[in-house]
């Protein structure tokens, strides 16, 4: 095996792992809800502190310049061990104290220093692979993400099997990260200029990408939190035999498995198709699945599911393809840096729609409380038009827009 092949494949396995801990708290919510009582915004911050603290951790970083100064596996290292420790604490008081949402948002702030400093490795390794390179390891964090409902799936309704499985495999890739090497694409460390992390929205193409992953990032998030409390709520009026592990595996299947399989996919085209025409095609999609999900409410679960699946590829499908835009777009020692603003920027937007979600859902009915998401989608389309005509595009995927 090749020193890329190896350190991409150990690198994806990392983020798999590592990842396991942004939606570790959120996946057990229906078994902490059998347990304790949690209101809609206490429930709505187990994930959203975590979008805090990830939000607050990458602006130090990207002011800072830190993904492009640091060792990016000492700081993956570090920004994991971290992170578990902040996890694994869970365990330890009840879950319905502030403790626990301390905790959630270390575990987030931690997180600046796994996901867009683990792109930054895959990018140093691209050579005309820029798409299939960050896809992959977008697919390891859908795939990471998505994990805990898969444990929760197995563990039943002891929460805190959830809790610890998390917190040892992310142990495992703070110490596996070493094995990793950087590839030839990477560049000295730049001077300290903190001005650098606004430059990001200051040119008119890299505005363009951000404003796309913007739109994206306003759908992403609140479908993956809400997801698996969508499912459990239609399989409990449709499903007799254990409709909690169906909606478990259910949603695991739809995040992880088929959100791996998009990114994948995503990548794969994007470098063939170009950047924005998967990314504008992908949304489109994403944003009608939005729509319509609600309306089956209640329904036949295999349809729900087969939407919910299709929902699930799309909406993830071009995720990392805002960051391979990025990636090309951006002056080549100050990449970490930009992948880090853009990232920020899109967490901080989903803390709005994250608690948007159950307020809807208490006024409308989880028969329109999907569709709010649809905004997003579609304003990102527009951008990612924009940049398509614009001409430093001609910089995305070789030249294929």
């Amino acid at each position: 095996m090749s020193p890329k092949a190896r350190s991409l494949t150990v690198l994806a396995l990392c983020q798999v792992a590592a990842m396991a801990l942004w939606f570790s708290a959120s996946a057990v919510l229906p078994s902490l809800r059998l347990e304790y009582t949690l209101s809609a915004d206490q429930a709505s911050l187990f994930t959203s502190a975590v979008q805090a603290g990830f939000v607050v951790g990458t602006l130090a970083s990207a002011i800072l310049g830190l993904a492009d100064r640091i060792d990016p596996r000492r700081f993956f290292m570090v920004s994991a061990l971290v992170a578990t420790v902040a996890n694994a604490v869970i365990l330890l008081v009840e879950p319905t104290s502030a403790t626990v949402i301390l905790c959630r948002f270390i575990t987030g702030a931690c997180m600046a220093g796994v996901y867009p400093v683990g792109m930054k490795l895959a990018a140093s390794w691209a050579d005309g692979d820029m798409g299939l390179l960050v896809g992959l390891l977008v697919g390891a964090l859908t795939l990471g993400s998505a994990s805990p409902h898969l444990f929760n799936a197995f563990g039943g309704v002891d929460w805190r099997f959830t809790i610890g499985a998390a917190s040892a495999v992310a142990l495992t890739a703070a110490l596996l990260i070493n094995a990793v090497q950087i590839g030839p694409n990477a560049r000295p460390a730049p001077p300290f200029d903190p001005q650098a992390a606004f430059a990001g929205f200051a040119q008119p193409a890299l505005r363009m990408a951000n404003f796309g992953y913007l739109g994206h990032m306003w759908e992403l998030y609140a479908m993956w939190a809400w997801l698996g409390i969508f499912l459990d709520a239609s399989f409990r009026l449709t499903i007799a035999d254990d409709p909690g592990f169906w909606a478990r595996t259910a949603t695991f299947s739809a995040m992880g498995l088929g959100g791996a399989f998009g990114c994948v996919m995503g990548g794969f085209a994007a470098d063939r198709w170009g950047r924005t025409a998967l990314t504008m095609t992908a949304m489109t999609i994403s944003g009608c699945c939005a729509l319509v999900v609600g309306f089956l409410f209640g329904g036949n679960p295999m349809l729900l599911f087969a939407v919910c699946l299709l929902w699930g590829i799309s909406v993830i499908a071009d995720s990392a393809q805002f960051s391979a835009s990025i990636a090309e777009l951006a002056p080549p020692e100050r990449i970490g840096t930009m992948l880090t603003v853009q990232t920020s920027a899109g967490f901080l937007l989903t803390l709005g729609t994250i608690h948007l979600m159950p307020h809807v859902v208490d006024l409308a009915g989880w028969r329109y409380a999907f569709a709010v998401l649809a905004i997003g989608p579609f304003l990102g389309v527009w951008a990612m038009a924009r940049l398509r005509r614009h001409p430093d595009s001609v910089k995305l995927a070789g030249g294929r827009r």
